[in-house]
């Protein structure tokens, strides 16, 4: 059996490195392992760590910690790992534990490279690792390591490791995420480690080159994508910039995260990782600082047809966020992991940019000439929106809603001419603007147009569902009074025993447009009333 060969063979010192690569052949793949072996698993752990302390050649080093890489994918067996002095000789192997030592020997690579993978497993499975990292000063360590990668060449997977292992530092540890953020000057350092996986060339102040954008390579991508997940970490909770400085970081991120939406990945899915992964972002960045998403177009030639333009602006990345949207929508599920993001940053965007909004509005809810089909039926943009309005999650309707609401301005009757009161009900009602108005956002004043065939249909359109509809007969037309009178009747009964069952709670509107049980509203209601004329 190759477990029992490998640990005979460690222990013993007798050729470690050639059993040791079968193991490693053999269990390449393996993610789970029997539990009957799981003893001999962790005294071969102990056995390598005790190997790795010595002074072996490079191969026989990259091939025991391919072999722990491999045994640490099972959190049962990295007890003997997660001890201070285990942890320490890996990070002295993946060049941790000095500051002092430069990235110049090559052959050194694979070694540190295979030494960080090993720790962002040990690290991800273990609790007790993760309280270590913080006692042994890992996030400096990992920092000081990035720094090395500056200025060196065939250190891309140095660099996506150690990113790697700062994400899940920052995700599994708070402490950590503050320490990166505000004493080891995180942001700054790992923008810079973003920006080094584009080939960026800066035209202006916070603007960057957008001609001749090769599609990254794969190794350039996984890096862009390890940055944007560890600075999503660091820079949770900075919606408000305290400082000009804060606000030339998050700009200078920005300016970066825009080249990055209109960079291509080496396949679609990767692009999409890579975008997905900006947008979330995106999301940290504050509102005020999301201006530099759209820049002045100043392409001039044959290039200029392919920028899309609004008042002036390129919106080329707004573009690509909302084909994003689009495609997120169209996958149809995971629609809170994968959805509700987009929609947030989207939202965010044209609550405070007034041309982000109009270049949105334009794209999701052009002008109406058709209104013979519900907004909630066909494939359009608006339709697809709409039709989450009314979606079983509720944080995904809320948002959805929210969206289209932001679009109109706030407004509750611009907000259902696209939408129709059925399916706005519930923001409304959580707004308390079920009687009409507005929010409490202020917006400019410029006015929606609207087209000859909607002015002509509106007569007819039915508020509720929104769409026009063929008048239809009254049934009550051939009934007489008595008729009239005994289904009125019927119906109040039908109402008074599914409210007495408590199937159903018969609701008013109060003077301020929320929601109240109708007892409430009317007792409410009579009390304004005895007020009045007692005034009287």
């Amino acid at each position: 059996m190759a477990l029992e060969a490998a640990l005979v063979a460690v222990r013993g010192r007798d050729e470690p490195e050639r059993v040791l690569s079968r193991f490693n052949e053999q269990n390449r793949s393996t993610f789970k392992f029997e539990p009957s072996d799981e003893e001999k698993r962790k005294q071969l752990c102990e056995e390598i760590l005790h190997l790795l302390d010595k002074d072996i050649k490079t191969s026989c080093r990259v091939t025991c910690l391919e072999a722990l890489r491999i045994l640490s994918r099972d959190k049962k067996v990295l007890v003997p790992v997660t001890t201070k002095e285990n942890m320490q000789i890996l990070m002295k192997l993946a060049k941790l534990n000095s500051l002092e030592d430069s990235l110049e020997d090559v052959t050194d690579f694979p070694v540190i490279v295979e030494a960080l993978k090993c720790l962002c497993n040990i690290v991800f499975n273990s609790p007790v690792a993760q309280k270590l990292s913080l006692d042994l000063n890992l996030a400096a360590m990992l920092c000081n390591l990035l720094k090395k990668c500056k200025d060196q060449q065939f250190v891309e997977d140095i660099k996506c490791f150690d990113l790697r292992l700062l994400f899940l530092l920052s995700l599994l540890h708070t402490d950590i995420r503050s320490q990166l953020r505000y004493d080891l000057q995180g942001l700054p350092l790992l923008t810079q480690a973003l920006e080094s996986s584009f080939s960026i060339r800066w035209t202006d102040k916070y603007i960057t080159a957008e001609d001749e954008m090769s599609p990254l390579s794969l190794q350039e991508a996984d890096c862009a994508i390890e940055a944007l997940k560890a600075l999503f970490n660091v820079t949770l909770d900075s919606w408000n910039v305290h400082s000009e400085n804060d606000s030339h970081e998050f700009r200078y991120m920005a300016a970066i995260l825009r080249h990055c939406l209109l960079s291509l990945g080496p396949t679609e899915d990767k692009t999409e990782e890579l975008h997905s992964n900006a947008i979330n972002l995106l999301s940290n960045v504050p509102a005020s600082c999301l201006d530099v998403l759209i820049s002045p177009s100043t392409q001039e030639g044959t290039e200029e047809e392919t920028v899309i333009k609004y008042n002036g602006m390129n919106m080329d990345a707004i573009q690509v966020i909302l084909k994003f949207m689009e495609k997120r929508i169209d996958k149809g599920s995971s629609y809170r992991e994968g959805l509700t993001p987009v929609l947030s940053l989207l939202t965010r965007c044209c609550r405070s940019h007034r041309n982000i909004r109009k270049f949105i509005k334009a794209q999701v809810l052009p002008p109406l000439r058709d209104v013979s089909n519900r907004p909630e039926v066909g494939t359009t943009l608006r339709n697809k929106l709409v039709r989450l309005m009314t979606h079983v999650d509720l944080g995904v309707k809320q948002i959805a809603a929210e969206f289209l609401f932001v679009l109109c301005k706030e407004r509750v009757d611009s907000l259902l001419k696209y939408t129709g009161y059925g399916n706005a009900a519930g923001l409304l009602a959580a707004r308390g603007l079920l009687a009409g108005g507005r929010g409490e956002n202020w917006y400019s004043d410029d006015e929606d147009t609207d087209t000859e065939e909607y002015k002509s249909a509106k007569p007819n359109i039915n508020l509720i569902t929104g769409h026009l509809e063929e008048p239809m007969p009254n049934p009550m037309d051939e009934m007489t009074e008595e008729q009239k009178e005994y289904e009125a009747m019927k119906l109040v009964n039908m109402f008074d025993k599914l409210s007495r069952d408590q199937v159903i709670t018969p609701m008013g509107v109060r003077p301020d447009g929320t929601l109240t049980p109708l007892e409430e509203a009317v007792s409410q209601y009579g009390t304004n009333e005895q007020d009045s004329s007692d005034s009287d």
